[in-house]
């Protein structure tokens, strides 16, 4: 059988006017695969340069929030020292000495008594300063039992106590740890500043 021919109704002409030569269709398809891909592939680029471009930017923007954040965080924590300074000095001078004192006949207690148990045959010695007799006297007393000599010596101060067994000597100095006490928190706030 022979191959059907079709006729050609195309009246494409060149300038000289001969007919111009008809494309092929496979051709024509090529050609608009070829087009689709490279404006895909123009796409793809330039969505990608965005990307990277709101990806840089983004990027930017996140440090200098942090940054931000961060001096923000410094300064909040210096005003909040700044406005507690006045408070933790004062409690320092004020309320710190006052704890020292009445807490000084229970750590005068709390020393004496693994010395009193290996030792308790032998009479105690408390050297303190009068101010605080009566204080660390009636709790050591009462607590022990042992028989005890007070000698007044007012050359101490009213956070100082040493106690004596025999030969074993310990001493309680309650002043000494409010003094370190108050100059680790200067410290620490002249640190801050």
């Amino acid at each position: 059988m022979r191959a059907l021919r079709l006729e050609v109704f195309d009246t494409s002409q060149a300038a000289d006017g001969s007919p111009l030569p008809l494309v092929e269709a496979t051709a024509a398809e090529e050609a608009k695969v070829a087009a689709f891909e490279q404006g895909y592939s123009a796409g793809w680029d330039d969505a990608a340069a965005a990307q990277q471009g709101d990806q840089s930017r983004i990027s930017a923007d996140l440090a200098r929030n942090l940054q931000c954040l961060s001096f923000t965080f410094q300064d909040a924590r210096s005003h909040v020292l700044q406005a507690i300074r006045p408070l933790m000095l004062e409690m320092i001078n004020r309320l710190l000495p006052k704890v020292a004192h009445e807490a000084l006949a229970p750590t005068v207690l709390e020393a004496l008594t693994p010395i009193a148990d290996e030792m308790s045959d032998a009479p105690m010695t408390l050297v303190l300063n009068p101010a605080v007799r009566s204080q660390v006297e009636d709790l050591v007393t009462r607590a022990t039992g042992l028989p005890m000599v007070i000698e007044e010596e007012p050359s101490l101060s009213e956070g100082q106590v040493y106690i004596r067994f025999g030969t074993a000597e310990a001493k309680v100095d309650l002043d000494r740890v409010t003094a370190d006490i108050s100059a680790a928190v200067r410290a620490f706030f002249n640190l801050s500043s």
